[in-house]
């Protein structure tokens, strides 16, 4: 039997990008998912770079890196051009790996530091209004099946505490303090509520509240449509569950609002998103800080939650220039 040829050894590009990678994995706790678009964007990078001749980060200069950067937004090989935003974010990438290089000494400097990210056109995010809200909960809670409380609690969750999906979805038995009170019992005027624990970004956590709403149908869920499904499963902790007893794919937990957003008869596109957008806008069209909005959505920076504040702002135009008699 012919012997196979060896595979050719890494080069020092590869062992380089491998190595940040597992300083991201181990030191930075950063998720698969994160993992897996740095190692995209790096593979792309390190294409061009070997396309150079160069197959050693030292040899990257910032002329280099520029070109890269011109390269993506220009299109290559068969490619389309990246909008601003992809771009900015392949540059991210590049950017992280040449400073953590140059940060422990395996390069003498760090070439892509000077060169800035295009800069995308700002979108502002996409919130409904109260009552459609309102409506898309209410399609949710067909009957009361164990699917329909489910559907209901997921929601009311998403709503209640501008949670990702994937946090949603991600949330164990464990996570929910229900507080004091059972279902539909609580005192009016006192804070009342379960307090969830969310699993952000880089294992990022943070306890948010839900109001009364979101409180009794998670209870409700709980209490009354958990257990039926739970029976069919292998006793996962997990507290949203599927048909077979196991924890709720993210694609089922879109299913659920595509569905009720049809029955509620919302035109457009409604997304998990839609609900932690909206949550955020209506929190602070309601008048709460923004420093208290970034903590209950997990954001790093202020800045990312600070684009809300253009919703609301232009909300307040638009309504302004429908009701004043000399805004036309």
């Amino acid at each position: 039997m012919a012997q196979q040829p060896a595979a050719p050894a890494p080069d020092r590009l590869s062992r380089a990008i491998r190595g940040w990678l597992d300083h991201l994995r181990v030191e930075r706790g950063a998720s698969v998912h994160t993992l897996k678009a740095y190692e995209r964007d790096l593979g792309h990078y390190a294409d061009f770079l070997r396309g150079r001749g160069i197959t050693d980060p030292q040899g990257a200069s910032e002329e280099v890196v520029t070109d890269f950067l011109a390269h993506l937004r220009t299109g290559h090989e068969g490619r389309r051009p990246l909008a601003a935003s992809s771009a900015a974010r392949s540059l991210v990438a590049v950017r992280g790996f040449h400073k953590f290089l140059a940060a422990e000494g395996d390069v003498t400097d760090d070439p892509a530091q000077a060169v800035a990210p295009p800069t995308p056109t700002r979108r502002l995010p996409k919130a409904i209004s109260i009552g459609e809200v309102e409506r898309l909960l209410d399609a949710a809670a067909v009957g009361d099946t164990p699917a329909s409380l489910r559907d209901r609690a997921l929601l009311e969750v998403l709503y209640g505490s501008g949670a990702r999906v994937s946090e949603a979805i991600g949330l164990d038995v464990d996570d929910v303090d229900l507080g004091e009170g059972t279902e539909g019992e609580y005192d009016e005027g006192t804070p009342g509520g379960a307090l969830v624990r969310l699993f952000g970004k880089g294992s990022k956590e943070r306890i948010v509240p839900l109001g009364r709403y979101a409180t009794s149908a998670l209870e409700a869920w709980l209490v009354r449509g958990r257990p039926a499904l739970a029976t069919k499963g292998k006793g996962t902790a997990a507290v949203f569950l599927n048909q077979r007893g196991g924890r709720l794919s993210r694609q089922s937990a879109w299913n659920v609002i595509q569905q009720s957003a049809e029955r509620a008869g919302l035109s457009g596109h409604v997304s998990p998103h839609t609900l932690r957008h909206s949550f955020a806008t209506h929190l602070l069209d309601g008048g709460a800080d923004v420093r208290v909005v970034q903590e209950l959505l997990g954001h790093a920076s202020v800045t990312t939650t600070q684009i809300y504040t253009l919703v609301t702002a232009q909300h307040l135009r638009e309504v302004y220039a429908q009701a004043h008699p000399r805004a036309r």
